[in-house]
């Protein structure tokens, strides 16, 4: 029965083994466009607002900030398209910058890229909770958080279910946003297509008199503090080049697509959303959202009879905004597990963060990332505006360091590069545009919220470091354990002849992990424990398939074949020593389970068998080992101590 509701809730398992199963989880264009660029185009709910509003009575200024924001959104994606060029295999910002800026500045840039995503989980969710607030009675607002949480629980379940399953259900929300926000758009300016002439000749008044009576210097620094205020506007862009691995191939190209349909949508929609409040006189109301006011403005009194077909229209796209923002969530649970996970392959954080469940998700970067967006959620109330600025800033960290990546790669490679000079324009223009949307969003809004988000940035950097320490010093201590191979050499090892392998002889099987010295001392601890007992050895071992190698059929018939040839390396290895020895293998995402069937079936093989596994331990336990390091040894034992099969751990100890 619980096997049956979970399968219901999250779906069932995938085959692995099915030679179309990469094709059949990864997105093509439009989804993906979907599922990643609904981040972007959703912030157009809340990055035009907040620009507006900067501006204070300066409104006129909306013209010129219209013109920076699509300038900005194309040069971004512009230089983001680049990087799907230049890094086919995903990874991002934390690729970009460990590759071109070195180790240290990529673990900045992937610290800030996990802190984006959660707030993007978290500033979506409570936006569009906001939209929907903006129409129901004032004393519904007590119940906003609890409907935030609510729906960040179903998103948690619907990405545990899959990546293509959790998009796919989504896709008609995104679609209503596109149809409700671009009759929104056209009717704002074929309504005052007329007196648009006019409109351009006050606001150029406008400036001219804001200038002569506070000087040109000071409204440029108005206009550069609404530029940095509406920096919410952007975030978002990278999420496809964070994401091209599960993107459908050939993946450069369908990750240019879908760069280049986010950039048109969102620069459009953006731009058009803060022009219409221009038209439209919009002035920032209390508990509304401005986009609420420029619905309003615009339809609000419509009437079709005795029915309110304004407030109809309001109401609907406001549950667009509302709904996109969701899906926009889903962003931070797509790539912020992928960013987990890639850290995790190079030990910055814990490798189990790599690991994909049954349904072929990184289920454990999707739980610390709904956890830790839940409690930013009640740290600052599901307040839009703190939730922008902690956002912003980690998102221009990152969009900083790898334009900076980028541009001295350009300059680096410029004797063999003839475009380097386009390119450097790019990146070089892009690196200044992020730099002081950075630098003045953590100088204007550093005491609401700013230093919340550069303590916890700086916190995971710190916490990271200490983790690559940990797992440094302990592969430090295998190397010692590696001794024993240094005087082999698999070549001149030479099998003895062996009579066929007997089922009804005594049996050990050994789980191991890839030929390497702990597993030889595995071995032979099994001849120090029970010395000339077995005659049979059998090495076991799952080739593990994680996000790392999860990237098409190819590299799973990779990940299979370097398993068995170490697999038959043990097998070389216990035949010279003159004991008869096999070997199973599994393809599978879980290693306990599949260990867990192999064992079984040689139960049923070898009545005889007894079943050794290894155990990393340190002179002093410490309460984070256990996450830092695989519990395999210890579940295994106690799965198959319950089909009555002895179970032996082998303590092998780590000088750490």
């Amino acid at each position: 029965m619980v096997e049956k509701i979970k399968q219901l809730v999250f779906g069932k398992p995938r085959d692995i083994r099915d030679p179309n199963v990469f094709h059949s989880v990864s997105l093509i264009a439009f989804l993906a466009w979907v599922g990643l660029g609904a981040d972007g185009l959703s912030s157009s709910a809340y990055g035009p607002d907040e620009a507006y509003r900067a501006l204070g009575v300066h409104s006129h200024l909306a013209i010129l900030l219209v013109a920076m924001t699509c300038v900005t959104i194309f040069v971004i994606s512009i230089a983001y398209s680049n990087l799907i060029q230049h890094f086919p295999g995903g990874g991002g910002g934390y690729l970009v910058a460990t590759k071109l800026l070195g180790e240290k500045s990529g673990v900045v840039s992937g610290c800030a890229l996990l802190v984006d995503y959660v707030l993007t989980i978290s500033v979506s969710i409570a936006s569009g909770c906001d939209a929907i607030f903006s129409f129901l009675p004032a004393h519904y607002a007590q119940y906003k958080l609890m409907g935030a949480v609510g729906v960040l629980v179903l998103l948690l379940i619907l990405n545990l279910r899959g990546v293509k399953e959790s998009v796919s259900v989504l896709a008609p929300v995104f679609m209503l946003f596109i149809v409700t926000h671009l009759f929104l758009i056209l009717y704002a300016v074929g309504r005052h297509f007329l007196g648009l002439p006019e409109v351009f000749h006050s606001a150029a008044r406008d400036f001219r008199g804001s200038v002569g009576s506070l000087g040109f210097l000071p409204v440029m620094m108005i206009l550069l503090r609404a530029y940095s205020m509406g920096g919410g506007t952007y975030t978002g862009i990278e999420a496809v080049s964070n994401g091209v691995t599960m993107l459908r191939e050939p993946r450069v190209q369908t990750g240019k697509k879908t760069m280049f349909l986010m950039a048109t949508s969102l620069a459009f929609t953006a731009g058009g959303i803060m022009f219409g409040y221009l038209l439209t006189n919009a002035v920032p109301q209390a508990g509304k959202t401005m986009n609420a006011v420029l619905l309003e403005n615009l339809f609000g009194a419509w009437q079709w009879g005795h029915f309110p077909l304004g407030k109809t229209i309001v109401i609907t796209t406001l549950l667009a905004e509302s709904a996109l923002l969701l899906v926009a969530a889903q962003a931070g649970f797509l790539d912020g597990p992928r960013v987990l996970a890639n850290m995790a392959l190079d030990s910055w954080v814990p490798h189990r963060f790599a690991q994909l469940s049954e349904r072929l998700v990184t289920k454990n970067g999707i739980y610390i990332m709904g956890v830790a967006a839940l409690g930013t959620l009640f740290y600052t109330g599901g307040n839009v505006t703190t939730l922008v600025v902690m956002y912003s800033i980690n998102v221009f960290i990152t969009f900083s360091l790898t334009e900076l990546g980028m541009a001295r790669h350009w300059i680096k490679d410029r004797k063999t590069e003839p475009r380097w000079k386009s390119q450097l324009a790019i990146h070089g223009t892009g690196l200044v545009m992020c730099l002081s949307i950075l630098f003045v969003t953590i100088y204007e809004k550093f005491a609401d919220g700013g230093w919340m988000t550069t303590l916890i940035t700086g916190l995971t950097i710190a916490a990271c470091f200490l983790i690559r320490r940990h797992y440094h010093n302990v592969r430090d201590s295998f190397k010692q354990l590696d001794e024993v191979l240094s005087t082999v050499t698999l070549e001149s090892l030479v099998e003895k002849p062996l009579p066929p392998m007997d089922p009804s002889a005594p049996t050990a099987v050994i789980t191991v992990s890839g030929f390497s010295g702990f597993g030889v001392h595995q071995f032979r601890a099994v001849h120090k424990l029970m010395p000339n007992y077995f005659k049979n050895f059998i090495f076991v071992s799952v080739a593990v398939l994680d996000s790392g190698n999860f990237k098409g059929n190819s590299e799973m018939a990779r990940l299979e074949a370097e398993t068995r040839a170490g697999l038959e390396k043990y097998v070389r290895w216990t035949r010279s020593q003159g004991y008869n020895a096999d070997y199973r293998l599994e393809l599978a995402t879980e290693t306990v389970s599949a260990l867990e069937t192999l064992c079984r079936n040689l139960a049923r093989e070898f009545p005889t068998s007894v079943f050794f596994t290894g155990k990393l331990i340190f002179r002093q336990e410490k309460w984070y080992q256990g996450i830092l390091h695989s519990e395999t040894a210890r579940a295994l034992q106690r799965r198959l101590q319950f089909d009555g099969l002895q179970t032996v751990i082998l303590p092998i100890r780590a000088t750490v």
